[in-house]
């Protein structure tokens, strides 16, 4: 029998999604706005503070006058969500790059046949680090209102937060979708 030349539409949909879904954690991962603290008291009304994992910033909406690194006088840092999400979110990225090598492996690229078992090992490696990254994402939401804030001052959720989210949900989609690859090896058998 012929080996047959296209590589299943399963490993592109995951070749596609988890690089994707890496992009987006990344950017959720290092950008100070998992939560948007507005309408603070005894603050001017466009100052807006935005509390990623890693920073505090401060903008004056109407100036565009941006300060990082500000200090944090609540302990937002010191509660469990923040550093949960600390630990795992750089974790994460790191199990999706050693995913995505596997799964390069795994994948037709320089074989005429693309090696079933490899790529669906890189599937649950990849739907692994979608899950440690949903899992922190999820719970800083959980506790969004509950994490220190000014008391009187408005709270949102943040682009940051979201974005980790959606790379979450893509790279468990093309993990899943690399998965898929153990039934044509078990097929094979």
């Amino acid at each position: 029998r012929l080996p047959s030349m296209r590589t299943p539409t399963a490993m592109i949909v995951g070749l596609v999604l988890c690089p994707c879904g890496l992009l987006l954690t990344l950017t959720g991962t290092l950008a100070p706005m998992w939560r948007q603290v507005s309408r603070v008291p005894d603050q001017p009304v466009d100052v807006v503070w935005e509390q990623g994992i890693w920073d505090i910033c401060r903008e004056q909406q109407s100036t565009h006058d941006r300060l990082c690194g500000q200090a944090d006088e609540l302990g937002y840092f010191e509660q469990v969500p923040v550093r949960v999400a600390q630990g795992l979110m750089p974790s994460s990225l790191v199990l999706t790059l050693v995913g995505l090598v596997v799964a390069t492996l795994g994948v037709r690229c320089w074989q005429p046949e693309p090696r079933h078992l490899v790529a669906g090992v890189a599937g649950l490696v990849l739907l692994l680090s979608g899950l440690m990254s949903l899992v922190p994402s999820s719970w800083y939401t959980q506790e969004l209102w509950a994490l220190p804030a000014v008391p009187g001052s408005t709270l949102n959720v943040g682009y940051s937060l979201v974005l980790s989210y959606l790379g979450s949900c893509l790279e468990i989609l093309g993990g899943l979708a690399l998965a898929l690859s153990f039934h044509h090896c078990c097929k094979e058998r």
